[in-house]
């Protein structure tokens, strides 16, 4: 049989809404999308979501379902010149009576400043409705003049029965899948596939196809795929994030909000997540450090000291290795009893400093470095705190305009509760 020139993924495409696999929320009946699609009524819309996930599926079924005239762009290769070609043609009525484009712009996030700007004229008056497909977040990365006149639908990662489904049809459909092939896979590789692809409908299709092209025939004529096959044809599990785009970001949030939870198990997962996907170990190790001061704080202040060994020792073995002294510091953090209060007094301070008349320093706590600078008053009626009973004297150290005011509020939390019960006595003293 002739082999067909086109990769499986591209074959196995939906042709129509009901062939669609996935994406519920915004793709099912009586859904936003779907009716806009049913009806011919489509109005710009940008499809946000991983690679894989049905964004050009939807942009094709789009284009059969419409009697607009229908371009695409790839935001990669075009430029300016191409969507005023296209605004020249739709305008023209002899080539689209309609005066009316659906335009669909692959990784629109690829345009720069310039050329969505070009857009917009022509989508606001109607010439041009706007189809744009991004794997970034548009609302970082898409002229937020077009977003607002845009629908933004977000798709997700694909469910692994979603992808089971998709498989399947691709093994059973003789005329753009496997259908023509006798093909027996089994139910513990199918379902490795479906998880291991990371909710991306491509990576499995044409990890299957290479899986099957690469199989011998068995003496029973049939090809079977069984998991060793497919773990073969899948080397490495992929990844819903790279390490600069905004899953790297959505990653790191759940790691530092994790250990600021206090969930080793949690912390642990998206630190080997970050790992790997290839994140930079110094990166994370700062991360950690930040939460140890900031989330931990004088609860238990080793934390810190551990997150800044962890990143020094990082820095001198590197890696594989130093992925255990970031699990040690991880979960260091994780488990300690937790305190922002340092957090929230600078955080404190800094907003008066900002705002407030605070004053000057008052004279007594200055240096008088100099017999001209005491004889003005400086330093005059400083007390020595270490010759006083337990080094510690009644003084005011705040300005004027700031005495009273108090920025540092111990928790009850880990050794932190030491600190407010010696502190309370020390505001309390006579």
């Amino acid at each position: 049989m002739q082999e067909k020139k086109e990769p499986l993924a591209y074959r196995m495409c939906p042709r129509t809404i009901e062939e669609f696999v996935g994406q519920e929320e915004i793709i099912g009946k009586e859904k936003l999308l779907y009716r806009m699609i049913k009806a011919d009524r489509i109005t710009s819309i940008i499809l946000y979501g991983p690679p894989g996930t049905g964004k050009t599926s939807l942009a094709r079924i789009i284009a059969t379902a419409t009697k607009s005239n229908f371009e695409k762009l790839n935001a990669v290769t075009s430029g300016v010149a191409d969507i005023k070609r296209i605004v020249s043609d739709t305008q023209n009525p002899l080539l689209n009576p309609s005066g009316r484009t659906v335009l669909f712009i692959d990784e629109i996030h690829r345009f720069n400043k310039a050329q969505q700007d070009a857009l917009l004229p022509y989508v606001e008056n109607g010439t041009i409705v706007l189809i744009g497909a991004t794997t970034e977040n548009p609302f970082f990365e898409v002229n937020k003049a077009l977003i607002s006149r845009s629908s933004v639908f977000m798709l997700k990662p694909l469910a692994e029965e979603d992808i089971i489904k998709i498989i399947k049809n691709a093994l059973a459909d003789k005329e753009r899948g496997l259908g023509n092939h006798d093909i027996l896979m089994d139910d513990a590789a199918l379902r490795h596939l479906a998880a291991i692809c990371g909710g991306d409908a491509r990576i499995a299709l044409n990890a299957l196809e290479i899986a099957v092209i690469t199989s011998d025939l068995d003496k029973d004529g049939k090809i079977h795929i069984d998991l060793k096959t497919i773990e073969e044809c899948v080397q490495k599990k992929a990844i819903t994030f790279d390490k600069s785009g905004e899953g790297h970001y959505d990653n790191i949030s759940a790691f530092i909000k994790s250990m600021r939870g206090s969930d080793p198990d949690a912390a642990v997962f998206y630190l080997a997540r970050a790992l790997y996907a290839g994140e930079d170990p110094e990166f994370l190790a700062r991360r950690i450090i930040i939460c140890a001061s900031e989330d931990v704080g004088m609860a238990n202040p080793t934390a810190l000291q551990v997150a800044v060994a962890a990143a020094e020792a990082v820095r001198m073995i590197g890696m594989p290795e130093g992925r255990i002294i970031l699990s040690h510091a991880a979960v260091m953090v994780a488990t300690s009893p937790k305190s922002n209060s340092c957090y929230a007094a600078i955080s404190k301070a800094l907003d008066d400093v900002a705002k407030k008349n605070t004053g000057d320093v008052p004279m007594h706590l200055r240096n008088a470095v100099t017999p001209g600078m005491k004889e003005l008053g400086y330093g005059e009626g400083y007390k020595y705190a270490h010759s006083y009973p337990g080094n510690i004297v009644k003084q005011e150290y705040l300005p004027k305009e700031m005495r009273g005011t108090v920025y540092y509020q111990p928790s009850s939390n880990g050794y932190e509760a030491r600190i407010k019960e010696w502190l309370e006595k020390f505001r309390n003293r006579t």
